[in-house]
């Protein structure tokens, strides 16, 4: 692939403006068919369905500018939409395996890339090996039947990494595909395809969209990889985006650089002030120095992010829940890669009667560092401490 700029490719790759009348943004396309001058060019547009619009649930112009700049940005050949991070993963998955297969994974992936391993393929004959990522357990795991080794480096509440370079050395010679999902970094701070991975999946609902209005989901693969999983798992399940949601995440890559930047910038300084904290027992966050792993995220990663988790100094429930009730500026929700600040305590994955259900340790938060300036957010965490006694 052309070795073009991040810059330019955000800004210029794949636009044409003079078609667009000289309009710097693109139109969205708001159209879910196409029309043909005549019949010849018809069975042209549908004989090549996965690259010239005919229906928007095979593709459309505005998902062809998006996918063109994230797979430049990512270094692969090809990229294609989904509707939801979900549905770019499964579609990932399901397209390299048939029933008696093997697959491998890293421990505690996010909850629904566990759910269609651990229940929807079981389901249909696929079993899973769930490994913590190092590489002589991921070599214990390998079977005869192992098609898949899947990663999520760093993962998205305890961030642990694995190091997809040596990773993908040990399977790939065994034909093993190696996917990764690359939300947590993005291709700015982190591109696997580099270091050896097969496919890249992102939750493009994450810091590509970065404004908490649009749903969406992205895998970067070879353009053979693209072709196969166009006319078999995306055209089949028609998991497609909307165009208006692929406008709104091509807005929002158009900042995705500048951005990630000041959300790592305040990663750096919130991790700093929990780790000196009494009230923090440990903070999970892989370019702090106290992170076990701090040596592979320097290696493997250009930067962090804003995303991080950090365990409170005490067990009690009423405690952790009014820390997290006492914040102003984190908001309570689930997602992250937004403009927003947002908390999302371990707790909340369960009612106050399966505390000891929970696979995280009962005091783990979850904080996303958003946009704000660095002092707000940690003085709005220092009040949170005092109100809540801990």
């Amino acid at each position: 692939m052309e070795n073009f700029s991040q810059d330019y490719i955000i800004n210029h790759l794949g636009e044409d403006r003079a078609a667009w009348s000289g309009a710097a943004s693109p139109p969205v396309f708001m159209s879910s068919m196409f029309t043909f001058p005549d019949v010849e060019a018809m069975r042209q547009a549908l004989v090549n369905e996965s690259s010239e619009p005919f229906y928007t649930r095979g593709t459309n112009p505005d998902f062809q500018i998006l996918e063109q700049k994230v797979a430049a940005l990512e270094g692969g050949e090809a990229a294609l939409l989904f509707a939801s991070g979900s549905a770019a993963i499964a579609a990932a998955v399901c397209s390299q395996l048939k029933a008696g297969d093997h697959v491998i994974c890293v421990e505690k992936p996010y909850s629904w890339t566990a759910k269609l391993l651990n229940s929807w393929l079981f389901r249909f004959g696929v079993e899973t090996s769930f490994v913590d990522g190092s590489e002589e357990s991921v070599q214990n795991a390998i079977r005869p039947e192992t098609r898949i080794l899947y990663l999520e480096t760093p993962n998205s509440f305890t961030f642990e990494l694995q190091d997809i370079a040596a990773l993908s050395a040990l399977v790939k010679p065994k034909g093993i595909r190696v996917l990764v999902d690359n939300s947590y970094a993005s291709p700015v701070f982190q591109k696997p395809l580099a270091l050896g991975a097969d496919m890249v999946v992102h939750s493009a609902t994450k810091y590509f969209s970065g404004h908490s209005d649009a749903l969406g989901g992205l895998l970067i693969c070879s353009a053979a990889d693209r072709e196969l999983i166009f006319k078999n798992e995306y055209m089949t399940l028609g998991a497609t985006m909307s165009p208006m949601n692929a406008w709104l995440i091509l807005r929002g890559l158009r900042t995705l650089p500048i951005r990630l930047k000041k959300s790592h910038e305040n990663g750096m300084q919130v991790a700093d002030f929990l780790a000196a904290h009494p009230g923090v027992k440990k903070v999970h966050y892989p370019f702090h120095p106290g992170h076990p792993q701090y040596r592979l995220a320097r290696s493997q990663m250009k930067g962090c992010g804003g995303l991080m988790s950090f365990e409170l100094n005490t067990e009690d429930p009423k405690k952790i829940e009014a820390f997290c009730n006492a914040l102003r500026f984190f908001l309570l929700a689930c997602s992250w890669g937004s403009y927003e600040s947002l908390c999302f305590p371990a707790i909340g994955l369960v009612s106050s009667a399966n505390y000891s259900k929970n696979p995280f340790p009962i005091g783990l938060v979850r904080l996303y560092c958003g946009l704000e300036d660095a002092s707000l957010l940690i003085s709005d965490l220092n009040q949170a401490f005092e109100k809540s006694g801990i």
